[in-house]
């Protein structure tokens, strides 16, 4: 039986999380003090101002932990992140996680003439070419799941949505869970691509 693909903005899918008790929680805090390097790509509320850059605000902490790990192990490769996670010891990333989470993500808005594919696509899918709606993971409103560290996507930029999904594509990106998002991004149009990453900056 097939199983949904998990469609994700971001930051790719796993259901990979610290072993239970490894670590204290994250201290929301220590995050903020620590977040001092991270202020100029993603704003000192995690609402990046430049659209190529993630807003990580209100994003699930361990999947915000995920991507710190792979970015320090070179899972997820990034010629920025690589250097910036690289001193982090994993009760950093739990404490910048923490900080990030509680944050309040700010809203975009749809490109009216993309809404309607774009809706098609983050809740229905495209029978025919196998591409699965993107709302059986992440939800009707884009709040993911964090049980399964599925992200949020709702009100993530639409630029950086579109840059992701092209790397899941291409196979430039690679640290999804099963190859999820990379079979579900093969068999998208650069247009479904375009459509579904507007529908959800503008969903809320």
């Amino acid at each position: 039986m097939n199983k949904p693909f998990v469609f994700a903005a971001l930051l790719s899918v796993s259901a990979a999380m610290a072993a239970p008790g490894a670590l204290a929680a994250g201290d929301a805090s220590a995050g903020k003090e620590k977040s001092s390097t991270c202020v100029a790509c993603h704003g000192a509320d995690g609402n990046s101002a430049n659209p190529e850059w993630p807003k990580l605000a209100g994003q699930h902490p361990d999947y915000l932990v995920k991507q710190l790990k792979e970015f320090k192990a070179g899972e997820r490769e990034n010629q920025t992140m690589a250097p910036m996670a690289a001193p982090l010891s994993e009760q950093d990333m739990q404490d910048l996680a923490a900080y990030y989470a509680a944050q309040q993500i700010k809203q975009g808005e749809a490109d009216p003439d993309l809404v309607e594919l774009g809706e098609q696509i983050y809740r229905g899918g495209n029978k025919a070419s196998g591409v699965s709606a993107c709302m059986a993971c992440h939800g009707p409103a884009g709040k993911g799941n964090p049980a399964a560290n599925f992200p949020a996507l709702a009100g993530q930029h639409a630029t950086y949505t579109e840059i992701q999904l092209k790397a899941f594509r291409s196979g430039a990106r690679a640290n999804d869970y099963g190859s999820m998002m990379r079979n579900v991004a093969a068999r998208m149009t650069d247009a479904e691509i375009k459509a579904v990453a507007s529908y959800i900056q503008g969903l809320h």
